[in-house]
C-alpha cells in the first residue's frame, strides 16, 4: 500500500472462499447458525482514499445497482467517522473513496464485506483513530456478518452468525474459481424450504485432521449446505460444479454463485484454466488465486 500526501492508494480488499459451510441450526430471531472455514485468497478489489477539505464522505466511482447511501464502503466510513467523533469530540476529515471492482457481486466471495473492512482498516490509519482490531470488528459487525472476518485478518474457523472466529491453518494451495455468469441473492438461498438446517456440529480438530491426512489429491472437508439449493435455483451453478468437478473436488463458495477447486500447484491450476479457455461457455469467467495466510493490511 502506497502512502499519498493526503490519502492511501491501492488498498487491497481480498476475496474469501468458504472451504466448507454447514448450517447447524436457527436462532429464534431467524438468523441461521453456521460453521465454516473462511480462507483468504489473493484475488482483490482495490480502494483509494483521498482526504477532503470538508467533513463529507463521498464515493468517487460508480457501482452499478448500488446507490451510494446503501454502499457498505460509505456506511463503514461514516460509522468510523462517527465513532472517532464520539471518542475524541472532533470529526475527522472527509474522504473521497474510489472502489475498483474485480470481485463479482452475488458471487459468494465476500467482496462487499471485504471492501467495507478495508475501508475501516485504511481510515483507522489515515485518521489516526487508533482503534484495535477487536474494536474495529465490533464496529463492523452490525453492517455485515462477514466483515469481522476480514478485519480478523487470517484463515478462520467461523461459528454462530459469523461473529465467533478462531484462527486455523488452511491448506497451502492454489484455487481455480469459476464465475458462472449469474448472481445469487443470499436471501433466496436462506429462505428456501429445501435448505438443510440441522447439520451436526464439528470441531476445529476435525477440519485440521482432514487436511493433515491429504496426499496427492486435495479433497475438501465437509460440504456446503447452501449448494444443493443454489444449484436447483440457478442451473449455471450446477453446470460449473459439474465441469470443474472433472478436475477435482469442486464446490460452491458461500451462497454462490462462484465455484472453486483446490490444487497443489500453480501449474495444475494453469492446466485446468487452459482447458477452461477451450471448453467453457462464453458467459463464464475463470481465474486462479493463491491461498493467503494473512490479510495484506492486517493489524
Amino acid at each position: 500500500m502506497n502512502d499519498l500526501i493526503k490519502g492511501l492508494a491501492n488498498c487491497p480488499a481480498p476475496a474469501k472462499l468458504n472451504l466448507f459451510l454447514h448450517v447447524t441450526g436457527r436462532r429464534p430471531d431467524g438468523y441461521h447458525l453456521l460453521q465454516s472455514v473462511f480462507q483468504l485468497i489473493d484475488r482483490c478489489d482495490t480502494l483509494d482514499f483521498t482526504l477532503r477539505g470538508d467533513k463529507q464522505i463521498r464515493r468517487a466511482t460508480d457501482i452499478p445497482g448500488v446507490p451510494e447511501e446503501q454502499d457498505l464502503v460509505i456506511r463503514a466510513a461514516r460509522l468510523l467517522q462517527a465513532e472517532v467523533l464520539r471518542r475524541t469530540g472532533a470529526l475527522p476529515s472527509g474522504v473521497d473513496i474510489a472502489l475498483h471492482k474485480t470481485l463479482p457481486m452475488g458471487g459468494g466471495l465476500g467482496g462487499g464485506s471485504s471492501d467495507a473492512a478495508t475501508t475501516l482498516l485504511a481510515l483507522n490509519r489515515l485518521w489516526n483513530a487508533g482503534l484495535s482490531k477487536q474494536q474495529l470488528m465490533d464496529l463492523g459487525l452490525p453492517l455485515g456478518a462477514d466483515i469481522p472476518f476480514f478485519l480478523f485478518g487470517e484463515t478462520a474457523f467461523v461459528e454462530g452468525v459469523g461473529e465467533a472466529l478462531q484462527a486455523v491453518a488452511g491448506p497451502d494451495c492454489w484455487y481455480v474459481v469459476i464465475e458462472p455468469g449469474v448472481q445469487v441473492p443470499t436471501a433466496h438461498i436462506f429462505t428456501s424450504e429445501q435448505l438443510t438446517r440441522d447439520t451436526a456440529a464439528v470441531i476445529i480438530s476435525d477440519f485440521s485432521r482432514h487436511y493433515a491426512l491429504q496426499s496427492s489429491e486435495l479433497r475438501q472437508f465437509g460440504r456446503n449446505d447452501l449448494q444443493q439449493v443454489a444449484t436447483r435455483l440457478f442451473p449455471p451453478v450446477a453446470q460449473a460444479v459439474e465441469w470443474l468437478g472433472a478436475y477435482g473436488d469442486a464446490r460452491m463458495t458461500g451462497s454462490g454463485a462462484c465455484v472453486f477447486c483446490a490444487f497443489h500447484s500453480e501449474e495444475q491450476a494453469d492446466a485446468v484454466l487452459a482447458e477452461f479457455s477451450r471448453q467453457a461457455p462464453a458467459t463464464w469467467k475463470g481465474w486462479k488465486a493463491k491461498a493467503l495466510g494473512r490479510h495484506p493490511l492486517a493489524l
